[in-house]
Order: C-alpha cells, then structure tokens, then sequence
C-alpha cells in the first residue's frame, strides 16, 4: 500500500526531508509508518502525527492512501 509521509517545522530538519511516499505491506500503524521513514532516527517523544489531516495516536492504523504527517510539539509565547 502507497502512503505519503510528510514532516513539518523542526522534524523536517530533524530528518533532513520534507516528505516522501512509502510503500508498506500488511497492516501497519504511524509508529511503524515513522520507523519505515525516518530509519534509526527515534521519534522524539512529544511529537504530534496526522493522518489525513486529523490528529492520531502512534498506534493508529494506516491504511492505503493515507497522508501521515509528522510534526513537533506546539509551544505557545
């Protein structure tokens, strides 16, 4: 199954990339969506992901055509 994955702000820095499309097999979650995409990379911990634009936990389930987005935590000042 094809799914986009984009990362915004300082996780665009982070991982040195923007976005890319990924294929995956089987059911898979954003966490692993994250590990496919980023590599050795850890996720860091207070990090906010989308999937198609609506707020979603790690463990949520992606399916094909899916956008995941990833991006820092959202400070306010």
């Amino acid at each position: 199954m094809a799914v986009k994955v984009k990362f915004f702000a300082s996780m665009r820095e982070y991982l040195n990339r923007s976005e890319l499309d990924i294929t995956v097999t089987g059911e898979t979650t954003v966490a692993a969506i994250w590990v496919q995409a980023a590599g050795d990379k850890p996720m860091p911990a207070d990090t906010v992901c989308a999937v198609n634009q609506t707020q979603a936990k790690p463990e949520f389930t992606v399916v094909d055509g899916d956008e995941v987005a990833f991006f820092p935590p959202v400070t306010g000042g």
